[in-house]
C-alpha cells in the first residue's frame, strides 16, 4: 500500500470519526437533557439504598428512669445494639439458634445451645413487639434460672434473642437493675 493511500484513507477515517464524534455529542446533551429532567422529579425508587433505611431508633429507660434514645441495625439484637451504645446489660452467652419456626406446624430443630444465660434480661414494649420472634423454651428456663418470678414479666425477653425488625422503629426497651455477675 502506497503512502497516498494510507493518507486518503487516514483523512477519511479521521474525517468518519469527527462526523461520528460530533453527531454522539449532540445526541449525548439531549439525552442528558431528557435524563435531568426526568430525574428532577421526586423518584427515588431507582437511586442506591441508604443506610438509614436499615436503621431503627430504640428508646432505653435505665433503672434511675434516665432514657436515652439511639440507633440500632435492622437484623442486629437488642444485645448488639447496647454493646455498640455502651449501654450495660451484663455478660451475655448464646449459643446458635436453637430451633426455627418455618410454619405454623413445622419447627426446625437446628441444634444450636441458645441462650446460656440470663443476664441480659430486658422488657420491651411498643412499636414492633409482635415482629420478634416468640419467646422459646429456653429462654424462659434461662430467665427462670437467673431472675425471682416477681422480676420476669409478659414483656420479659433477653436481649441476645431478640432480633430488631423495621416495624420496631420507636419500640421502648426497659433495663431492670443487673444482677451480680462478677463474684469471684
Amino acid at each position: 500500500m502506497s503512502i497516498r493511500t494510507l493518507l486518503t484513507s487516514s483523512k477519511k477515517f479521521a474525517s468518519v470519526c469527527h462526523t461520528i464524534t460530533r453527531r454522539t455529542a449532540s445526541t449525548t446533551s439531549s439525552e442528558t437533557a431528557a435524563v435531568l429532567s426526568s430525574s428532577s422529579s421526586n423518584d427515588d425508587s431507582h437511586g442506591p439504598p441508604s443506610v438509614m433505611e436499615s436503621i431503627v431508633k430504640l428508646n432505653f429507660i435505665d433503672p434511675s428512669g434516665a432514657r436515652r434514645q439511639v440507633p440500632g441495625f435492622i437484623g442486629k439484637t437488642i444485645y448488639d445494639t447496647c454493646e455498640m451504645h455502651g449501654i450495660d446489660l451484663g455478660p451475655a452467652s448464646c449459643g446458635a439458634t436453637l430451633e426455627e419456626v418455618r410454619s405454623d406446624t413445622w419447627t426446625e430443630p437446628l441444634y444450636g445451645e441458645g441462650p446460656t444465660s440470663g443476664f441480659d434480661h430486658v422488657l420491651i414494649t411498643g412499636n414492633g413487639v409482635e415482629t420478634a420472634k416468640p419467646i422459646t423454651w429456653m429462654e424462659e428456663r434461662s430467665l427462670g434460672d437467673y431472675w425471682d418470678d416477681d422480676e420476669i414479666f409478659p414483656e420479659s425477653r433477653l436481649a441476645t434473642q431478640v432480633f430488631l425488625t423495621e416495624e420496631m422503629d420507636g419500640m421502648t426497651v426497659y433495663v431492670p437493675d443487673r444482677l451480680v455477675d462478677d463474684m469471684a
